[in-house]
């Protein structure tokens, strides 16, 4: 926390200028999503000082109209109190805490406006949120309270909040083993996948061994239960806080090491001795600090909210721990206010008001795991409801809308799910939501997701994470069950305007008739766990994933991941001049090297939906002058997508398609056939003559040994010569194998049309008609 501020002399207040990876002065205009606003600004000063907030309906700043929010320790806020809808300004100032007084000129005077109806998210002032809160331990997730409650409701019903299934698979197994031996660092300090694999399970596991045991041990009132549980938590403090699972070593051990020490030191406090105590309660403030620390002073994710650990570790470490630690550590209870203040404030960077996660949906079952985790530790210590927050209404549309049932390789970012049915831990995120919410269709999603993920549950994905029967019985105890209703009244389309996604879903509840696809020219380009895929496209048909996500998330940093998938070559895209999207690793090159979607219409025939990837493709290659994409999704379920490109100097143009299966390639034209499912497509239209067609097997520049006994994939490269100005018309066919014959027409606004007549995968007839000057 900051050092108490010595009394600066007057003067004017700095204001730098946002960049791209910084936080901007917030609110302007009428972009507000709740009551009151949320306000951030560029810190003008040095990490000490404190400001002071006005917000008036007047410009001039009246006493009578005025309100002032003083000793601020933070450049973002979320006042007190909702305001009534109408204009406003506001403007900030630095603040003297010693004489209580405004201690610099104000700076300069920004408005917004308040329309009515929003929703009221006002966040108490930390004193206030202070004022009641029960000390007692245990207060992660129930107090002495809530568990004589449960103990009781364990009498009358013994499976009460699926006990005996947490209790069976979660609780006993720990009973007999050993406690596990501190991690020890990498061979000559250098990372491996699989040593940080092995690393990273046994700090999970020293979560799951000291949370199960202390909660069913103090739960129960077991003696013998809770010297196993007191035997695993000292074992973990006796690991070296600058050694292995240091955050300066390995930041996820770090997280999982707090965890579990904040549990144990919480549900086992009322048994162990003052020297125990002291020894658990030092070695988890000195861990908290390093995260802490990090997190301020380094990553100072106020200022720069784009770093991924550093977020999450708000919810995956601080909260738990912060909590355990308050009225006992003053450093923690400073900890807790920024916490808390950030996830009410500015969280989520990666999110918009739809409920978007520009990372993708895999990290955003990461990040909003442990968020709900965070979330609900608050409610019940310090009630405070973040989920009243409009992001957190609406974000379980995100996975249910981009990673519907069913799907294995149709979802855009790092996914270590890959090929496999999507993580269990999403649905569970997702039903987390239904209780929150009461929505049917999130409680649809997730009985889906667990029957069809059925068998994964040890998966290094799932059980590396998250033990899921604690979640259950969290989740059974604290919120009501939800009916599950099939989204057979789903809205197709969903636009995350923000994060520059567009998702139609059709027939999701009919596996057979299911049709996902999915759009992204995102303006967060390929920061953090994106890629170089603006303007890409995903299509998930009949029961089969047809235009895929490329390649194999084997670990960060692994060739496979920085040479192929994170570069537009992996991507249903294009390349100009063999150049792909700026996709390495300079995150503000990455975050302007983005995307925007231009429109996204339903018209009666098809949706319409247009993107603009220029800026991505020429932050590697200056000569890009323009690339856009139109993609018309007919009724009938085909696709015409229709390729403009210009350049300053002539570029070759290649066009690819990722399959998981090889593909018949004809003179203009190829075919995926599947195991349910397949796909046509023909290049009806191009104005620098037809292309030239080729397979590719495997994946270029990618080290062997990483995908070895992996399956292989592969794609269609469509090459045409270079030209300033290109327009490439293709059209894409989805089929379920053995459908009876189709007849497809489509006409679009600009006068393009097609007619399709389909039967079976030997016979093809196509009629295109070209509007002159297209």
């Amino acid at each position: 926390m900051p050092k108490p501020a010595e009394a600066p002399r007057l003067q004017y207040l700095d204001e730098p200028k946002p960049g791209t990876l910084t936080i901007g002065y917030q609110p302007t205009g009428n972009a507000c999503i709740e009551n009151p606003p949320r306000f951030s600004w560029l810190p003008a000063l040095n990490d000490d000082a404190r400001y002071v907030l006005r917000v008036s309906s007047d410009p001039g700043f009246p006493p009578e109209r005025t309100l002032v929010f003083d000793n601020l320790a933070w450049n973002f806020f979320t006042p007190d109190t909702a305001f009534e809808p109408g204009s406003y300004c506001w403007s900030f100032a630095l603040w003297d805490g010693a004489a209580k007084r405004v201690a610099s000129e104000w700076s300069r005077v920004r408005e917004f406006t308040l329309e009515p109806g929003l929703p009221e998210t006002a966040l108490p002032r930390a004193t206030a949120r202070r004022e009641n809160l029960d000390l007692r331990h245990p207060r992660l997730w129930l107090n002495p309270d809530g568990v004589a409650d449960f103990r009781d409701r364990l009498r009358q019903d013994p499976d009460h909040s699926s006990w005996e299934t947490f209790f069976s698979n979660s609780v006993q197994p720990w009973l007999s083993h050993n406690p596990i031996a501190e991690p020890a660092r990498y061979p000559d300090n250098v990372r491996t996948a699989k040593l940080w694999r092995q690393m990273y399970i046994d700090c999970q596991e020293a979560i799951y061994a000291v949370r199960h045991l202390a909660i069913a041990g103090v739960i129960l009132n077991d003696a013998d239960i809770i010297a196993r549980a007191k035997e695993w938590l000292l074992s973990v403090a006796g690991w070296d806080p600058q050694g292995a699972t240091a955050r300066s070593y390995n930041d996820e051990a770090a997280f999982r090491v707090v965890t579990a020490l904040a549990w144990g030191y919480d549900w086992l406090h009322d048994h162990l001795d003052e020297g125990e105590r002291e020894q658990v309660r030092g070695v988890l403030l000195a861990r908290t600090r390093e995260v802490a620390d990090h997190v301020l002073w380094r990553a100072r994710i106020h200022v720069f909210p784009y770093d991924s650990h550093a977020v999450r570790s708000l919810s995956a470490a601080l909260t738990a721990a912060c909590i355990s630690l308050v009225g006992e550590e003053m450093e923690a209870e400073g900890w807790l206010d920024y916490t808390v203040e950030f996830l009410f404030t500015l969280y989520s960077p990666w999110g918009d008001k739809d409920g978007g996660w520009a990372e993708g949906p895999h990290y955003w079952m990461t990040g909003i795991a442990y968020l709900t985790e965070a979330a609900n530790l608050i409610r019940n210590f310090l009630k405070v409801d973040l989920y009243r927050r409009p992001f957190f209404q609406k974000t379980g549309d995100f996975p249910l809308y981009t990673k519907a049932p069913g799907t294995k390789r149709a979802c855009f970012g790092d996914d270590s799910t890959l090929g496999d049915p999507p993580g269990l831990k999403v649905g569970y995120n997702v039903r987390q939501f239904a209780g929150v919410t009461g929505n049917s269709h999130y409680q649809w999603y997730f009985e889906r997701l667990k029957a069809d993920a059925a068998g994964t549950a040890m998966e290094f994905y799932n059980y590396g994470w998250w033990d899921l029967n604690f979640d259950e019985l969290v989740y059974r105890h604290d919120y009501p069950q939800v009916e599950a209703k099939a989204p057979v009244d789903l809205p197709p389309v969903k636009w995350f305007r923000e994060i520059g996604w567009v998702a139609i879903q059709k027939h999701m509840d009919d596996p057979d008739r299911h049709i996902q696809f999915l759009f992204k020219s995102s303006p967060f380009g390929s920061l953090s766990h994106s890629h170089g895929d603006q303007n890409a496209f995903l299509l998930y048909a009949f029961g089969e994933d047809l235009a895929i996500q490329s390649g194999y998330y084997v670990a960060f940093n692994s060739t496979m991941h920085r040479r192929w998938r994170r570069q537009t070559m992996s991507k249903n895209a294009i390349l100009i001049g063999d150049s792909g999207q700026y996709a390495e690793g300079d995150k503000a090159i990455g975050k302007k090297a983005g995307g925007r979607i231009l429109a996204v219409r339903e018209e009666p025939t098809h949706v319409f939906i247009s993107g603009d990837a220029t800026a991505a493709y020429r932050a590697s290659n200056p000569l890009v002058l323009r690339v856009e994409r139109d993609i018309h999704f007919a009724s009938s379920d085909f696709l015409v997508i229709v390729d403009r490109v210009e350049c300053a100097e002539p570029q070759p143009l290649k066009w690819l398609f990722h399959s998981a299966h090889p593909l018949e390639v004809g003179s203009n034209s190829f075919r995926l056939t599947g195991e349910r499912a397949g796909l046509y497509g023909q290049f009806v239209f191009s104005t620098a003559g037809p292309p030239q067609l080729s397979m590719v097997e495997g994946f270029e520049d990618v080290d062997p040994t990483e995908i070895e006994g992996l399956p292989r994939q592969y794609h269609i490269e469509a090459t045409l010569p270079a030209s300033t100005k290109q327009t490439l018309v293709t059209l894409l066919v989805p089929y379920a194998l053995g459908e009876p014959r189709r007849v497809f027409h489509f006409v679009d606004d600009q006068g393009f049309s097609a007619d399709l007549y389909f039967t079976d995968v030997d016979d093809n007839q196509l009629r295109i008609i070209i509007p002159k000057n297209f």
